[in-house]
């Protein structure tokens, strides 16, 4: 299960790089970060386990990013804020989660020790 993400005041996990394919291997559907070549299970276990918690990290960081992007967007003070239904509608997702989002992308920038969006309502 994924880790919390960490808040402003707290270090975060630094997870395994991932490196970028060449073209020509990311085009193939069967090549995935070269672990089908990995022989040993014990080696193939630990690579796609730093994998996992990379991607779980990034997916992660990229929630907060769309927390604090709906909130700006749903800012009174702007003159072409988006309603909760409109930035549902551009993210896909539904008009109560846009809601959420909103409120964790407040506390986000407010600096609270926000707990997710999932974990909101």
């Amino acid at each position: 299960m994924a880790e919390p993400t960490p808040r402003r005041n707290e270090p975060r996990l630094r997870p395994a790089p991932l490196l970028f394919e060449p073209a020509e291997a990311a085009s193939d559907p069967e090549h995935f970060f070269d672990l089908e070549s990995m022989d040993d299970p014990r080696a193939l276990l630990a690579r796609a386990t730093e994998l996992a918690q990379a991607f779980r990290a990034a997916a992660d960081r990229a929630v907060e990013f769309q927390a604090i992007a709906a909130a700006q967007l749903a800012d009174p003070r702007r003159f072409d804020r988006l309603t909760p239904a409109a930035i549902a509608e551009r993210a896909e997702w539904t008009e109560d989660y846009a809601k959420k989002m909103v409120e964790f992308g407040q506390d986000l920038m407010r600096g609270a020790d926000a707990t997710g969006p999932e974990n909101l309502g």
